[in-house]
């Protein structure tokens, strides 16, 4: 593991920042201004800080907490409220296509309000709009049950009158003040940023703000003007607990010093509102259809100049030309993306995963680069006791026996790595060996003293040898446990294979590298060690720790996922990189990255992110693998460094450090607390739903290419056709009904894309937007329907006759039956690379509408309908040619196919 360190770093040159940055910087620049008011609130007495506040220890009187529920407001922080349903509804509907149809259904309403075109159209707008409103108003209202599930009370000691006494009550969290005393307990959620005023055994879990995995100690220093460590950083501070944090073991009382948006969360938090970006879903949707949009501008024009010169009729050339606009627009497009999200979305809540955003399931497939955080993500989220060592790093059961002693006859609130301790033993079946032993005394932990002893009178007839280590014959054992250099500094001696012998120079310096080789490995280390006193007594006291003798060391980590290497393996498979980006320590990043799997390679911590401009920034994302120390900014920027260059970035986060980076990021994915900013909840911390969401992805993503690659490509072979037969025929060559009902029939038949399956190599590669290959395929596949098309108006022409006006509608009944058959099979020749029904065939629903366009359209020309849209009854004769057109169709699109994959490396 190398690490790169700001020597290593030019020095910045931003360029002119974005709108992006630019709140970006904004954000950086609240939370800098948050966070060093806190640090100076901590470093002053707590005597100054109530002060301040003009709050006291007694709480706050119901007419004070009124007055600054009125001036501070309520204790809310910024997030995203769900629109209203008609801003819900409007936007179902802002798509540049429904703007198409919407345009020329209101024409042909000008033209001739009983036209079937308007109702065919409206039809088309109101379902698609619909389908979409209805998903993403039934996803908003899941996520928002996920609110409920949050603890929304605390409790606060107030004073219900002038002189009454002070009682501790339950209050909602919103309706806390600052100068609040909060009582704080083992599982309560910090409600606010307080400074601590009193606390015993007090560990605070502060992974959502910072990443890190273990939890730390709090305490009151500064309560009497005594000094603290030096800290720029508020999460950092002894004697504070921020809002977003949690109690994981003792109890506190603090004084709330900030509420809302003034808490060190709430300036984070303001990333979660406002205008999200663009993502690369919302990108590609727009080339594609301004693609789209631009040839259809380009030709119609064309198509109505042609007939209207060759014609003559400028009234008959006009209407048809709105037809063959219609024809050109994809209008289902709408309808089938939002098909194959809400089908997407459904066989994800069916693996207990709420997709809020229906474009994140797209989003997820086009995917290359995952940014995960660590802590709840790839690892458990709890303490496990890993390794207990001797003063040499070798396994002994001696260590974890004293240990668990240390552990099991404390009486005050078992932090999580005691528990882990106990937990270890009770999983082990190790000896037991509490029996052996009665509490005589402890001297609790503190924060200054950074360890805990117990004082046991030991039962010589019961205890074991190995847990007799003086000659003399003791009647009390000390058991001491804590940090490594405390600890270390009253030791005197050490155990050493059995043996009792003095702690030289030499041998304290080579005991502390075993601790120091553990931390390296990213273990949260502390050392055991026993004093044996031969003049017992009732009670003890933190002089008594002294003249210790050094046993050895438990070694702690936060384990991975037993699922993680494989989900994180599944997802490198697929094409996606994989990069850490943790708020966590380098040596514990790098650590667990090793264990799932991944090459660590160069760590880059936060601290030098921010001497990087966004081109160098551009060129460490690119290459490392491994981000530690972050804060919530740099995350976000490392997050827009490498959409920048040219990625599809996923953020999976569960905390509101993340929230930044999974606003910005294309698909953000939330498993736990940072579900207003996300995408993607995942309602169980399950990895292994990464991989198959990106499976979905780009399944969904690969059914709304078939739709369009097969639609434009087919529209674009009809219009070419209509301009080659408007040019030489003296009749229309198709009526406007006609183009409309064969788009009618064609498009239905579409609605099946949605349930169609993918080749498996499809799936194994990120899937992207490509308006330019879309252009490509077009102009390369779509003429050869014009091809057959050709040779069918030959066939009408010179073989039955039909090359005058009179016998016009035999020549357009010719040409439906032809257009929409050989536009219907052609699904089957575009929906995989493979030799269709051969080596690969389409989903049963494919099938079934497949053959039910194919039934109408060589039903409509003999149907009772027939008169009235302008077909005549075919004659027998005609089906040879036709089934002939279509197999030599068929044969010349595959060669193409396989020239067009052979050239470009790519088809879908």
């Amino acid at each position: 593991m190398t690490m790169l360190t700001p020597e290593k770093i030019a020095p910045p040159g931003r360029g002119l920042p974005g709108r992006r940055e630019r709140k970006a910087a904004e954000l950086e620049a609240r939370t800098r201004a948050v966070g060093e008011r806190l640090v100076s609130i901590s470093a002053r007495p707590a005597a100054l800080v109530l002060k301040d506040l003009d709050a006291d220890r007694a709480g706050l009187g119901q007419a004070e907490v009124l007055d600054r529920q009125e001036r501070f407001g309520p204790n809310t922080v910024a997030h995203e409220r769900t629109p209203n349903w008609l801003v819900q509804l409007a936007r179902a509907y802002a798509n540049p296509f429904i703007g198409v149809l919407v345009f020329l259904a209101a024409v042909m309403y000008w033209q001739d309000p009983a036209d079937p075109g308007v109702l065919i159209l409206s039809v088309m707008v109101g379902v698609s709009g619909l389908l979409r409103f209805w998903q993403e108003c039934r996803s908003g209202r899941s996520a928002d049950a996920l609110k409920k599930l949050v603890t929304t009370t605390t409790a606060v000691q107030r004073r219900a009158g002038r002189s009454a006494l002070p009682t501790a009550v339950e209050v909602p969290m919103d309706q806390v003040v600052p100068g609040d005393l909060v009582k704080l307990a083992a599982g309560d959620l910090i409600p606010a940023d307080l400074r601590i005023l009193s606390a015993k055994d007090l560990m605070v879990s502060q992974a959502a703000l910072s990443g890190e995995s273990l939890p730390v100690a709090k305490a009151d220093t500064r309560t009497n003007d005594q000094g603290q460590t030096a800290t720029s950083d508020p999460v950092d501070a002894d004697n504070l607990c921020l809002m977003g944090t949690s109690v994981t073991s003792g109890t506190a009382t603090g004084v709330v010093v900030a509420t809302g948006a003034d808490t060190y969360f709430g300036s984070m938090a303001g990333s979660l509102a406002g205008e999200r970006p663009q993502t690369n879903f919302d990108t590609g949707v727009r080339k594609v259809s301004f693609l789209l949009i631009r040839f259809m501008l380009v030709m119609v024009p064309v198509v109505f100049a042609i007939n209207g010169l060759t014609k003559g009729d400028w009234d008959e050339a006009f209407l048809f030309a709105i037809a063959v606009a219609v024809g050109l627009t994809p209008e289902m497009l709408p309808m089938v993306v939002s098909a194959n999200l809400a089908r997407g979305a459904v066989a994800m809540s069916q693996r207990k995963v709420v997709v809020k955003r229906l474009n994140a399931i797209q989003n997820l497939g086009a995917m290359d680069v995952l940014c995960t955080d660590k802590t709840g993500t790839l690892t458990e989220d709890r303490i496990v006791l890993d390794r207990y060592l001797d003063v040499h790093g070798d396994d002994d059961n001696e260590v974890l026996e004293y240990g668990y002693l240390n552990a099991h006859f404390q009486t005050g609130l078992k932090n999580l790595m005691d528990q882990a301790v106990v937990d270890r033993v009770n999983e082990a079946e190790e000896v037991v060996v509490d029996a052996r032993f009665t509490m005589v005394d402890e001297i609790p932990f503190d924060f200054a003293r950074r360890r805990m002893s117990v004082v046991l009178n030991r039962n010589t007839f019961l205890a074991p040898d190995s847990l007799i280590g003086d000659n003399a014959r003791p009647e009390h054992v000390m058991v001491t446990k804590g940090a490594v250099e405390e600890v270390l500094a009253l030791c005197t001696h050490m155990r050493d294979h059995g043996e009792r012998v003095e702690l030289t120079d030499a041998l304290r310096a080579r005991v502390a590298r075993t601790a120091e080789e553990n931390n390296r490995r990213g273990l949260r280390v502390l050392a055991v060690a026993t004093r044996t006193i031969a003049e017992p007594r009732a009670a003890y006291g933190v002089a008594d720790e002294a003249g210790l003798t050094l046993i050895g060391y438990l070694a702690f980590l936060d384990p991975p996922k037993a699922d993680a290497a494989a989900a994180l393996r599944g997802l490198a498979d697929k094409g996606i990189a994989v990069k850490v980006v943790t708020g966590d320590n380098e040596l514990v990043a790098a650590r667990v990255c090793a264990e799932v799997g991944l090459d660590v390679g160069e760590v880059v911590p936060g601290s030098s992110i921010d001497l990087l401009d966004d081109a160098q920034l551009r060129e460490v994302a690119a290459r490392a693998t491994v981000f530690a120390k972050v804060n919530p900014v740099q995350k976000a920027r490392i997050v827009r460094a490498l959409q920048a260059d040219g990625h599809t970035v996923g953020f999976l986060g569960d905390g509101i450090n993340d929230a930044a980076a999974l606003r910005d990021a294309d698909v953000g994915i939330s498993v736990d607390t940072a579900k207003e900013s996300a995408d993607i909840i995942l309602l169980e911390k399950d990895l292994t739903v990464l991989e198959q969401g990106v499976v979905q992805g780009r399944t969904t993503f690969g059914n709304t290419i078939k739709y369009i690659k097969m639609t434009a490509s087919s529209n674009f072979g009809n219009v070419f056709s209509v301009l080659v037969a408007s040019a030489f025929i003296p009749f229309q060559p198709m009526l406007a009904i006609h183009l409309l009902v064969q788009n009618l029939v064609y498009d239905i038949a579409q609605l099946a894309t949605p349930w169609d399956r993918m080749d498996e190599e499809y799936l194994r590669k990120p899937r992207n937007w490509d308006a330019k290959g879309i252009g490509r395929f077009m102009v390369t596949i779509g003429p050869i329907s014009s091809v057959f098309d050709i040779t069918t108006f030959l066939v009408m022409w010179n073989v039955f006759g039909a090359n005058n006006e009179a016998h016009q509608a035999l020549f357009q009944s010719g040409w439906f039956v032809e257009g929409l058959l050989s536009q219907t099979l052609i699904v089957h020749m575009i929906r995989t690379r493979r030799i269709p029904f051969v080596q690969s065939r389409a989903s049963w629903p494919v099938l079934v509408m497949t053959l039910l366009a194919v039934a109408t359209g060589l039903f409509l020309p003999f149907s009772p309908l027939a008169a009235s849209l302008g077909f005549t009854a075919l004659p027998m004769a005609y089906f040879p040619y036709l089934f002939g057109t279509l197999l030599a169709y068929c044969a010349l699109t595959q060669l193409v196919k396989t020239w067009y994959i052979r050239k470009f490396h790519t088809w879908l």
